[in-house]
């Protein structure tokens, strides 16, 4: 199961990919592999040499009784000490942003696919959409022509 941030690419440019760890509670977990997860608002911070993930929604498990977790809470990534580092200058210095673009489990473990990305303008967003276009009339003429 994957959770898909598709406005990310549409809003930001995204210059580098992190896989990170994720720390979760176990109704969150069953959540996510029930594809109730939404990632589209969420942003992330560093603070205090930890990176943390704001925003995301993970709805209530409908099982999880008293046990269930708040939907919007503040949750821990899980980095390198070096990769922190190395975020935390270009997010203070050069003005990037870190953006989940997808959530998806690789062994039975929840990972984030962060994006250190920098946003786009709208004439930036109509280029992109122009050469997308453009794109795909040249495959439908290639297509056709075999």
């Amino acid at each position: 199961m994957e959770i898909l941030n598709r406005v990310a690419r549409h809003d930001y440019f995204i210059e580098e990919e992190y896989e990170c760890g994720l720390v979760l509670t176990g109704t969150e977990i069953k959540s996510i592999r029930d594809g109730k997860a939404n990632i589209k608002d969420s942003y992330g911070i560093i603070k205090n040499g930890e990176a943390f993930l704001l925003n995301m929604f993970i709805s209530h498990y409908k099982e999880g009784n008293i046990f269930n977790h708040s939907e919007t809470r503040t949750r821990k990534l899980l980095l390198h000490k070096s990769e922190i580092r190395r975020l935390n200058d270009k997010i203070r210095l050069e003005g990037y942003t870190l953006i989940p673009l997808k959530v998806y489990f690789v062994k039975s473990r929840a990972k984030v696919l962060v994006g250190l990305c920098k946003g786009k303008k709208t004439f930036d967003k109509r280029e992109t959409i122009k050469e997308r276009d453009i794109k795909r009339q040249l495959e439908r003429v290639n297509k056709n022509q075999y």
